[in-house]
């Protein structure tokens, strides 16, 4: 053999080596913030022998760091938290569609993007938490009730422009318009009992300590209070009852975790794999233990906390939607003071 044909066999191997370690591996940008995520990733290679490679971080700057390394991106899935962030990545460009028969038959239509370039792994109710003490469950009814000046100096929240309080908003001007989801958040500042800060375990804590009788939380900080062992968070729990906003018309607003494939995936077969996995019965029963978030496959049951919260209405208006009123919702946060 020649020395050129030797060199050519030799490259030719070596980029076969290549191309047997990506087709066993997937690179992860995970933006949810949970340590037990990682039992996640080894469920994974368990089950399919891929290795997961995991770079924690700040959502934004996750999907700035794909942007800013283009085509050379290592990255194959990104994973965060709310559908506004998922929105906002695909808006950059950052997914790629997928179709794929096991997600579209687990996961409803309204958690997933019209348009496949994400969907939902694990949903969470943006609820209203009440003083047992001042409140009556049948003194609530809506998130439209709650800027009702009945409720002055009453009503507990985070940040206007943190996304949980922006995704809620968007919700309100795809149903009702943005005249009028503005006039709504105005009504919402009025009834503040205190100027917005911390955050929804914050305002939680709040309604128990007294500085007011209502607030705008996510199911999984009430369920982690809940089930803590911490006996000052016990007593927080005892104080507080959980109400479901809007079961007499569209439902309660629901949020999710989520995941999308890279645009420029090296490794997408694997990737999609790993968003399948997501979904199946051992990781959603993961999931829904450790970060007390409701599963989005029928086949396995939220967390006997959650669950004893009872069945809810769920408002069926597609996450992409709501995620898509964002910056129109952020507008309104400045123009009516919710900062």
């Amino acid at each position: 053999m020649s020395r050129l044909a030797s060199m050519l066999a030799t490259g030719a191997l070596v980029l076969g080596f290549a191309a047997a370690a990506s087709a066993q591996e997937v690179n992860v940008y995970n933006g949810r913030h949970y340590s037990t995520d990682t039992e996640l990733w080894t469920g994974f290679t368990k089950a399919t022998g891929i290795k997961v490679n995991v770079i924690e971080g700040d959502a934004d700057q996750l999907i700035q760091r794909i942007k800013s390394e283009g085509s050379n991106s290592p990255a194959d899935v990104l994973i965060t938290v709310d559908a506004g962030r998922l929105g906002f990545a695909a808006r950059e460009g950052i997914f790629q569609p997928v179709r794929s028969a096991g997600i579209d038959a687990i996961v409803p239509a309204s958690l997933r993007d019209p348009d496949g370039l994400w969907t939902g792994i694990a949903t969470r109710a943006r609820v209203i938490v009440f003083a047992k003490d001042r409140v009556k469950p049948g003194e609530l009814s809506t998130y439209e009730d709650l800027a009702d000046p009945k409720w002055k100096g009453k009503v507990l929240v985070r940040s206007g422009t943190h996304i949980y309080n922006l995704s809620l908003t968007g919700a309100m001007i795809a149903t009702h318009g943005e005249a009028k989801a503005e006039a709504w958040a105005r009504g919402l500042v009025a009834n503040f009992a205190r100027p917005p800060k911390g955050g929804d375990t914050d305002q939680i804590k709040a309604v128990a300590a007294g500085e007011g009788d209502v607030a705008l939380v996510n199911t999984y900080y009430v369920a982690r209070l809940i089930g803590s062992s911490k006996p000052d968070e016990k007593a927080v729990a005892d104080k507080i009852g959980v109400f479901f906003p809007n079961q007499r018309d569209r439902g309660t607003h629901v949020n999710i975790s989520g995941a999308g494939v890279v645009k420029t995936a090296k490794n997408k077969d694997n990737a999609v794999k790993l968003v399948e996995y997501l979904l199946s019965p051992e990781a959603q029963r993961y999931l829904a233990d450790t970060s007390m978030e409701f599963p989005v496959n029928p086949k396995v049951q939220p967390h006997g906390i959650l669950a004893a919260f009872g069945d809810f209405k769920v408002d069926p208006l597609n996450a992409a939607k709501f995620a898509g009123y964002q910056p129109e919702a952020l507008k309104i946060m400045d123009r009516t003071g919710w900062k």
